[in-house]
């Protein structure tokens, strides 16, 4: 496809050599950076011009996962009101803040005409009945991001000219101080650019060991094995009605599994007058066997806002210990280093809120607990006893590896067994986050929050934080676990429990899978699904352009392209940073930031994206 130029209006006897800016991927974290691009250019560009030119085969703002067409039954996992691509008062960045609406601000403003956009008709009607804490679905939220792209394109300095090419970039070459050449799937000649930032999104990679070993089996016993893939691009046809399918994940991907393949067959629910949920089957469903590591879910998405005082945070793990980690020598363990400053921060989150909203709880005054809890060290037999001494009822303090890990220890008798103690399980989560009695739940969401936004300084530190914020903080909504609910109830989804044992039998020619949680259980199907994204990988990227740069930069034990965190430059095999290319997005090591955030929280992608901004700017004036 062509490129769609934006024109200049500087007269073309003025034109001389013009620089080039190539950004690599038009979803919302590229969108995000020519939002920063427009907001900083005034002041760095002046009134010099720039070729800018957007390259991704999906249209921009929404790119491939975001894109509009993916089914309607796969919503967002977060409320509209917390949900915004644009910079606020929270945002520590040089660059100027420039304020915007979230997406429920920007629904309303549809809603009330004061946009004018084009959406189809179920994405229009959703648009209409969408409330601050509704959770939208993706189409809602790709023409939400189609109009931040539009609207940050309109307000880009009239010398800055911006082409569109509808293309995949295969290849990237040049001198680490020269022009850069960037190569476009189906045509002969490279774009030319001083500048190049690779904002990739989330790639697909290729399998590990375990995976080519489980897929070479599918192979040869004529079975169906569905690797981590992003869910709305399964080939799902392969899992037939009625018959068992074995699934590894309980996670967003599940959730994302189990709509498409229920209502997505033609199930439906139906509600009672006290809300309670029951499925009615369409005859066309397989049976969903899932298991994981923790055998539960992610934690529901909290259903009430806090009132009254907020945490003051960052408190045990700000700026300072972020320093102080990132001048220590080596690398930083993260049992050891870390987690004791999390487990700090969430407590005092926690413990904050119960002496705030609910005294009648506790039994000393809150400074002198907090006096008391600031020199204990964290998991300390003194912690312990402080806590256990001020707040009366276990069941108001806090305990994270027992939230993390709900089923440790526990064993059921049998799989019905196990059926109903998840249940109860869900039942019990989804009372708790919906109560606001239970108030310091809500504080240490804050508390993950802020938690993640301080650890984006430390770049890579493996995947075990990333997963605990996840379960915690990025749960589905309500709603998805109701629904979870009644499916099991149905018998179309069954639960595996804690630990599952994914695996094969050769004598048999199936998938098997083994539960810890209830010892005798086990289960065989000719199908298996891995209900999970792929981990982000260099190495293995299924991505034409990053896969060949592996020789040339400088990737984390972890796989993760290592960039540096003042500003994203690509760094080179000996550490050096790349002074014309920059990446930003899940498959660097600062991909702790999300491409869109909570506003009112100093959002990590907001400030790397304003951070490369002025970075491109000054390199290319």
């Amino acid at each position: 496809m062509p490129a769609h130029p934006r024109p200049s209006s500087l007269p073309t006897h003025d034109r001389g050599p013009v620089p080039s800016l190539v950004v690599v991927g038009a979803g919302p974290r590229g969108t995000g950076l020519v939002e920063r691009i427009a907001a900083n250019a005034p002041e760095l560009l002046g009134g010099a011009r720039l070729d800018l030119h957007l390259v991704d085969p999906y249209p921009p703002g929404g790119g491939r996962i975001w894109r509009h067409d993916q089914s309607p039954l796969l919503w967002m996992n977060s409320m509209a009101e917390d949900v915004t691509m644009y910079t606020d008062d929270s945002v520590e960045c040089v660059g100027p803040v420039r304020h915007g609406p979230s997406l429920a601000e920007w629904a309303a403003r549809v809603r009330d005409g004061a946009e004018t956009i084009h959406l189809d008709p179920g994405t229009a009607a959703e648009a209409r009945a969408l409330t601050p804490r509704s959770f939208a679905g993706r189409r809602l939220q790709s023409a939400y991001l189609s109009w931040v792209y539009d609207r940050a394109v309109a307000t880009l300095p009239a010398g800055i000219t911006v082409h569109e090419h509808r293309r995949r970039a295969v290849r990237l070459s040049g001198p680490r101080d020269g022009r850069q050449r960037v190569w476009l799937e189906g045509r002969n000649r490279p774009l030319l650019a001083d500048a190049v930032v690779l904002a990739l999104g989330h790639l697909d990679a290729g399998p590990g060991p375990e995976q080519r070993a489980l897929a070479s089996f599918a192979t040869d016993h004529g079975l169906t094995y569905l690797p981590p893939e992003f869910t709305a691009d399964s080939d799902l046809a392969a899992l037939r009605p009625g018959e068992p399918v074995l699934v590894r994940g309980l996670g967003l991907a599940f959730i994302d599994l189990m709509a498409l393949l229920t209502e997505g067959r033609g199930g439906r629910f139906t509600a009672d007058d006290r809300g309670a949920l029951t499925y009615h089957p369409s005859g066309r469903e397989p049976v969903l066997h899932v298991g994981s590591r923790r055998g539960v879910p992610y934690r529901a998405k909290l259903g009430y806002r806090l009132h009254g005082e907020h945490p003051p945070l960052p408190r045990f793990l700000g700026p300072a210990e972020i320093e102080e980690l990132r001048a220590r020598p080596g690398p930083l363990d993260y049992h050891r280093d870390i987690l004791p400053l999390v487990e700090k921060e969430l407590g005092f989150a926690h413990y904050h809120r119960l002496f705030a909203a609910h005294p009648a709880r506790t039994a000393v005054d809150w400074h002198v607990f907090e006096e008391k809890y600031a020199v204990c060290a964290p998991g300390s037999a003194e912690l312990d006893a402080l806590v256990s001494s001020s707040v009366p009822d276990p069941a108001d303090r806090l305990d994270l590896a027992m939230l993390d890990r709900p089923l440790a220890g526990l064993r059921f008798p049998d799989g019905e067994a196990l059926q109903e103690g998840l249940r109860a399980h869900i039942e019990a989560d989804l009372a708790r986050r919906h109560n606001p009695c239970h108030s310091p739940d809500l504080a240490v969401f804050l508390g993950l929050l802020s938690v993640y936004g301080q650890l984006a300084g430390l770049g890579d530190i493996g995947t075990e934080w990333h997963g605990f914020f996840s379960y915690l903080a990025s749960g589905p909504p309500g709603p998805r676990l109701r629904q979870l609910l009644a499916l099991s109830r149905a018998g179309v989804v069954r639960f595996l429990g804690a630990d599952t044992a994914f695996g094969t039998d050769a004598e048999r020619g199936v998938f098997r899978a083994r539960s810890v949680s209830a010892p005798g259980l086990a289960v065989e199907a000719r199908a298996l699904v891995e209900a999970r994204l792929p981990e982000p990988s260099v190495d293995r990227s299924r991505d034409p352009l990053l896969r060949e740069l592996r020789g040339e930069v400088r990737s984390t034990p972890a796989g993760l392209l290592a960039v540096s965190p003042e500003d994203g430059r690509v760094l080179g095999t000996d550490g050096a940073p790349h002074r014309r290319r920059f990446a930003l997005g899940p498959h660097t090591d600062a991909r702790l930031s999300g491409a869109f955030a909570r506003p009112g929280t100093n959002a990590p992608a907001f400030r790397q994206n304003d951070a490369a901004a002025r970075a491109l700017l000054r390199l290319l004036r």
